[in-house]
């Protein structure tokens, strides 16, 4: 599951991807949401690509995304603006991780 939110942490949109597809094919799909368009891309190491960079940066949007530990010559990373990722994670623990119970069918047996 891939979101989108606001600079709040309130949630915008979100993709369905399957579990073994790649972080990549998510991108397109939330940058095309119609809401506003985006200062900032904050992501985790899996979109970390030099495509996804540049795109990114053709739009007019600043990817804020470490780094892969393998990478030869890493991109820099403004690691202060990265500390507001946590609102998306926290995002996802309030609104899904609560709820996934109606989402999944968890029910308690008895």
């Amino acid at each position: 599951m891939h979101a989108r939110a606001d600079g709040q942490g309130r949630p915008l949109g979100f993709i369905l991807t399957g579990g073994e597809a790649s972080d990549y094919n998510a991108v397109s799909d939330l940058l095309a949401m119609p809401v506003g368009k985006p200062r900032r891309f904050l992501a985790d190491k899996g979109y970390d690509a030099d495509f996804l960079r540049e795109e990114l940066l053709l739009q007019g949007t600043r990817p804020v995304i470490p780094p892969k530990a393998n990478r030869k010559a890493p991109p820099a990373c403004d690691f202060r603006a990265y500390k507001d990722r946590n609102r998306i994670e926290r995002m996802f623990n309030r609104r899904i991780k609560q709820f996934r119970r109606l989402a999944t069918r968890y029910d308690k047996t008895r």
